[in-house]
């Protein structure tokens, strides 16, 4: 017998008609609350009401006739019907994904949409390479995500997005990475430090200076502390900072120095309100990564900007170059002089 008229098949017929006023905003809704764990963090996501987001899982319950959430004081649990229902509005927008993919292929590059993840400190250039994307393809719809490492990692395991910028991909998870600028941490002082006008400067000096150093489990923490065992120095940490911004104002104060992405601190040290330190062994050489997950089908706006983001690292490349010149030079007149 045909599968077409199989008495599994009829079964399943039957149930998806005896669920009528199941719509895909309600499973949006209901996937998103199941994710978060949360209906205010859903409703901050899909920028809804708290009460719309109460509504429509409520809704999509009656449809199913069982509960889907249980909440226990502030906290909620997805039952087993809810679990089914998340799986299953998980493959719903798997497929129409690949529809629109699809769509869109057939369609060349006048209409899409990209989902892009990026850790904090890649916020200071990939907003700028954006730019001139959107202006050559208008009809492209993008959505970036910024978040610390953890929270971009936590994307990318449940493969939300189409592309994830970070410095340090993980290991252990089935992607693929790829190179496509320098991502290099420079240690940086505030105007007028002692050792601003020093060349050469040991890390064992260096680390006789309070240090402000982002928090443990960023990207930029991470490297920093392997740099730092493969040298065999402690730094003398003053202060941990959630963000690149407040360690910026915080070194700029005279807090203490720190060691950042040379991206992070462009503006400022075209401004002159920081300054880069020649220290020896440094830069610490890293790179900053396009991450997919492995297996993906990229879609022909994410396979164009994955090229377009290659394409603008060689320029990308050139600037950061340019920055540290001056200290480059430098050291070529000392080498000169001995």
């Amino acid at each position: 017998m045909s599968p077409l008229y199989s008495p599994h098949f009829r079964w399943k017929v039957s149930n998806i008609v005896a669920i009528p006023r199941l719509t895909l905003r309600q499973l949006q809704v209901f996937e998103t609350v199941a994710r978060l764990s949360g209906f205010n963090r859903a409703a901050s996501e899909l920028h809804l009401a708290q009460p719309t987001i109460s509504m429509q899982v409520k809704q999509l319950s009656d449809s199913i006739g069982m509960p889907l959430i249980e909440q226990l004081g502030k906290k909620i649990y997805v039952t087993e019907a809810g679990a089914a229902v998340q799986t299953a509005a998980r493959e719903v927008f798997e497929t129409l994904e690949r529809l629109q993919m699809h769509v869109a292929q057939l369609q060349g590059l006048q209409q899409g949409r990209l989902k892009v993840s990026v850790v904090t400190t890649a916020k200071y250039f990939i907003p700028r390479l954006l730019g001139p994307f959107t202006r050559h393809y208008p009809g492209i719809d993008i959505a970036m995500d910024v978040g610390n490492r953890s929270e971009i990692l936590s994307r990318l395991s449940r493969n939300e997005d189409d592309l994830y910028i970070m410095g340090m991909p993980p290991a252990g998870m089935d992607i693929r990475r790829h190179p496509f600028v320098e991502n290099p941490i420079v240690a940086v002082a505030p105007r007028g430090h002692a050792l601003a006008g020093q060349r050469k400067v040991s890390l064992a000096r260096l680390a006789e200076e309070p240090f402000l150093l982002r928090e443990s489990g960023s990207g930029t923490r991470m490297a920093t502390e392997r740099f730092l065992k493969e040298h065999g120095v402690r730094l003398n940490v003053r202060m941990e900072l959630g963000s690149n911004e407040a360690i910026k104002q915080a070194v700029e104060g005279g807090l203490g120095l720190s060691l950042l992405s040379l991206h992070a601190v462009k503006a400022e040290l075209k401004r002159r309100e920081l300054v880069l330190l020649d220290v020896e062994h440094l830069p610490i050489r890293r790179s900053w990564y396009i991450v997919h997950r492995a297996g993906k089908e990229l879609s022909i706006v994410a396979r164009t900007f994955f090229d377009y983001l290659q394409e603008e690292g060689i320029v990308l490349e050139r600037e950061l170059a340019a920055m540290r010149q001056p200290l480059a030079a430098k050291k070529s007149r000392r080498k000169a002089t001995k």
